[in-house]
């Protein structure tokens, strides 16, 4: 069994380190606001802006929450299912402060794969992706892939019956016994 695991907004609340980077510069948001994948539309942020500002929150990795508690148990036990990778997207230059951080928050793991973009992993060979991204899971679900998506605020609309929603990482581990 080879997993596909995402970082953003599955193991790492980037999202949180991001808001109080934007609420110092701009108008506050809070993360219960961000209802859609392509939030920053909504608030007049560019997307460009948006990304750049991610990659400095990154440079900052260790001040960026894990998104539960016991996130490394759950890394741990996904490794005992079979081989779990990291697979995200993101800016060449972050890939270091993002290994940092799966370091310091001891996440069990085989291999560190990263894509430009999101829908990049569509083209991966793994038999499930554990993903937070609406726009990802769409793709691959698509590309005949299976999904377990990880609920956020910005993927609560969707609902494609393919993909399994999952609300801590934990529930990856029964959902995969399942499928094998």
């Amino acid at each position: 069994m080879r997993i596909g695991l995402d970082v953003d907004g599955v193991l790492a609340d980037v999202i949180q380190s991001w808001l109080s980077y934007n609420n110092n510069i701009r108008s506050t948001i809070l993360k219960s606001e961000i209802s859609e994948w392509d939030f920053w539309k909504k608030f007049h942020i560019n997307k460009f802006d948006f990304y750049k500002e991610l990659s400095v929150c990154w440079s900052s990795w260790e001040k960026i929450p894990a998104t539960e508690n016991d996130i490394s148990s759950a890394t741990a036990d996904l490794s005992k299912l079979g081989t779990v990778d990291i697979v995200t997207a993101r800016e060449e230059s972050t890939h270091v402060h993002v290994k940092n951080w799966l370091r310091s928050k001891n996440i069990t793991y085989n291999n560190y794969v990263g894509v430009l973009e999101g829908i990049e992993k569509t083209k991966l060979d793994y038999d499930i992706f554990i993903d937070d991204s609406p726009i990802n899971a769409k793709s691959m679900l698509d590309g005949g892939k299976s999904v377990l998506l990880y609920t956020q605020p910005w993927n609560l609309d969707f609902d494609d019956p393919r993909a399994q929603r999952i609300y801590k990482l934990k529930d990856a581990v029964s959902a995969i016994k399942k499928m094998i």
